[in-house]
């Protein structure tokens, strides 16, 4: 071992006889790093977290506000996991437990701050129908790879800011937005969705949303499409010409009841992996007309509805140009 590799050795060895290590993991714990670096016997191998995410960048800090006169939960916590959740009742310093709001608090502003444990969103504001306002104000992290459901039913949330957001390792985006009826704007501009493999049912029931821009979307690795834009009812455009669908398996309801809108090219759409169309344009009732030259439906078992209440205009159109579309697509569904 030469001259500098001793040097560093007896460096080493008199940190640890002074306990200055211990001493700063444990001010950074108080902190709420939680054991940010770990070492092996030897000190050399540093373990669980990337150098990226270390001081601040190991949390997630999110801002709340509520709907006035209600009360109910704001927040799903597991019971595992609610030593990394610490959460403040109105910008107020003493971290409180509680993840519910009672009749007799009178609270409007929520701040939560997430530790760099939790890698799973899931169901994390499902149902929280006190929630109006959320702002994702730090998210540097990139270990979460699960949202399903992240805001389902959050019926009552009219602003929803994602700017700091960060999807880069996200695999399951389902449900993601579903029943969020009062929003009007989504911006999704910085959403990476190169990983993601279910966007099913992803903005269903989103029927104040009149516009909606997906031109960021990666959609190599998707392979569940169905119902993802159902009940959109205010939506007056869809601009999907980015999207890859060489891998998509279901599309059934993709489009269902999307009333108001009146343009559709699905002309990069490809449909070869495809086995469900079932009511994939279902009361789509503005529609006049659809190019479907690039539908392959060689392999799609199933199509049932697919043109369900449509215009007569669209289903003449469709049925003359096109002979892929088996005669099911046109039939009458209750």
């Amino acid at each position: 071992m030469g001259s500098s590799g001793t040097k560093a050795k007896a460096n080493i060895e008199n940190i640890k006889s002074k306990y200055i290590l211990q001493k700063i993991l444990n001010n950074l714990e108080t902190k709420r790093k939680l054991n940010l670096i770990r070492f092996n016997k030897d000190i050399k191998k540093r373990l669980d977290i990337n150098i990226y995410d270390y001081k601040e960048y190991s949390e997630i800090e999110i801002e709340i506000k509520l709907v006035n006169n209600k009360f109910g939960k704001f927040i799903n916590i597991k019971k595992e996991d609610e030593k990394y959740y610490h959460i403040y009742f109105d910008n107020n310093k003493k971290e409180k437990n509680s993840h519910y709001i009672n009749k007799d608090e009178k609270i409007e502003n929520i701040k939560i701050i997430i530790d760099y444990k939790i890698k799973s969103f899931k169901n994390l504001f499902f149902e929280c129908r006190c929630i109006e306002s959320i702002n994702f104000k730090k998210f540097y992290r990139n270990n979460i790879n699960n949202m399903m459901s992240m805001f389902c039913q959050c019926y009552s949330l009219k602003e929803l800011n994602l700017n700091n957001f960060n999807t880069n390792n996200v695999k399951d985006m389902s449900f993601m937005f579903s029943g969020c009826s009062s929003l009007k704007e989504l911006n999704l501009n910085n959403f990476k969705t190169n990983n993601v493999k279910d966007m099913s049912s992803m903005f269903v029931e989103c029927s104040s949303l009149k516009e909606l821009n997906l031109n960021n979307f990666k959609t190599d690795n998707v392979k569940f499409m169905s119902f993802m834009f159902s009940r959109c009812s205010s939506l007056k455009e869809l601009n999907l010409n980015n999207f890859n669908t060489n891998n998509v398996t279901d599309m059934s309801y993709m489009f269902q009841e999307c009333s108001s809108l009146k343009e559709l090219n699905l002309n990069n759409f490809n449909t070869n992996n495809v086995k469900n169309m079932n009511s994939m344009f279902q009361e789509c009732s503005s529609l006049k007309e659809l190019n479907l030259n690039n539908f392959n439906t060689n392999n799609v078992k199933y199509m049932n509805g697919m043109f369900n209440r449509c215009s007569d205009e669209l289903i003449k159109n469709i049925r003359s140009k096109y002979k892929n579309i088996r005669e099911e697509a046109f039939k009458y569904y209750y």
